[in-house]
């Protein structure tokens, strides 16, 4: 019979985000998130499955933080969506998390997107990394296309002009901050 765990996994999971966020996933070692989370090789291996596992599972984890950040910041009524847009990306351009529940930074690679650093890195190579950016990236479209309907509903933006399009441009913008400031 197994032991029951006696650590937080939560806790291990955003250590190990820290230490991927660092040193990046290919420069991360298992003795890495070792030390970064406290638990022996053994544990993480047998709780997480590896190194991948730990990715896997906290790259989930963001995405289950992220999911709301985005919604919050930019929901609202009609008058004043431009403004919460305004924001919400001027907190992209300085760095500031997008998400609730991710503290600020001192720098711009703890600060930028966990979901678009392991894509830039490995997602060209590993579907799982892949498909979970990519359901991060989707969250955010979608609430800054919404922002943008609703700024479009309040004569702020061209009424023509296509809110998907404007939405995956901003992300793209925003995603690239965080790619050329990392």
């Amino acid at each position: 019979m197994a032991r029951p765990r006696s650590f937080d996994p939560d806790h291990v999971l955003h250590a190990a985000e820290r230490q991927f966020r660092t040193s990046g996933y290919n420069g991360t070692s298992v003795d890495d998130i070792s030390t970064a989370t406290g638990l022996g090789r053994g544990s993480l291996y047998a709780a997480f499955d590896g190194k991948h596992g730990v990715l896997l599972q906290a790259m989930t984890g963001y995405f289950a933080r992220l999911a709301q950040g985005p919604r919050k910041m930019l929901d609202g009524p009609d008058e004043g969506a431009l403004e919460r847009l305004h924001a919400y990306l001027l907190r992209a351009v300085h760095g500031v998390p997008l998400a609730p529940d991710v503290p600020p930074a001192s720098d711009r690679t703890a600060a930028a997107c966990f979901a678009a650093k392991m894509a830039l890195e490995i997602g060209a190579s590993d579907p799982e990394v892949k498909r979970l950016a990519n359901d991060c990236f989707s969250v955010v479209r979608t609430a800054v296309a919404d922002c943008l309907r609703a700024a479009q509903r309040n004569g702020d933006i061209d009424p023509d002009a296509d809110p998907d399009d404007l939405a995956y441009l901003l992300l793209t913008v925003i995603r690239g901050i965080d790619v050329m400031g990392a």
